[in-house]
């Protein structure tokens, strides 16, 4: 089930950031770094945010987590986080699915590590497509990829 999660209260926050610690530090191996910056993001930095968060809650436990900001008909996918054990189980692809198709959107963004082939290959499952290359400060070479919604 997909859920709007209230990351303004600590719980929430927690559960969150556990889901982003354990998916994070897959991530992290996968691409060959140790000083990866999602990983150093607080519980507090959470529960600040101005983002919006959904879950996808299995049995009453948060198996997965995209964190959105729409402007002017313009989502822009800030994280998309699955905790390993409920990898391979199409979470993912159903939180993207969710958000392209109840926010009232013309486009949607999301960046990613180069590297990163298994998550360009599921965005490009929905119709992103990379448009944009680019290695910011802290070395990880990076691409955006968008689609176009209806």
């Amino acid at each position: 089930m997909i859920t709007k999660l209230d990351h303004t209260q600590i719980a929430q926050a927690k559960g969150i950031h556990t889901v982003f610690q354990k998916s994070y530090k897959i991530e992290a191996q996968l691409i060959g770094v140790e000083n990866f910056p999602p990983l150093s993001r607080s519980i507090e930095d959470i529960a600040s945010s101005k983002s919006e968060f959904y879950g996808f809650i299995d049995q009453q436990t948060l198996a997965a987590v995209i964190e959105i900001q729409i402007s002017e008909q313009h989502l822009d996918i800030h994280s998309l986080t699955v905790d390993p054990q409920f990898f391979r189980k199409g979470i993912a692809g159903k939180l993207i699915n969710y958000v392209l198709n109840e926010c009232d959107i013309k486009q949607a963004t999301v960046e990613t590590a180069l590297v990163n082939a298994p998550a360009i290959k599921l965005y490009n499952k929905y119709g992103f497509a990379v448009f944009k290359q680019w290695t910011p400060s802290h070395g990880i070479e990076k691409v955006a990829l968008r689609v176009d919604c209806n």
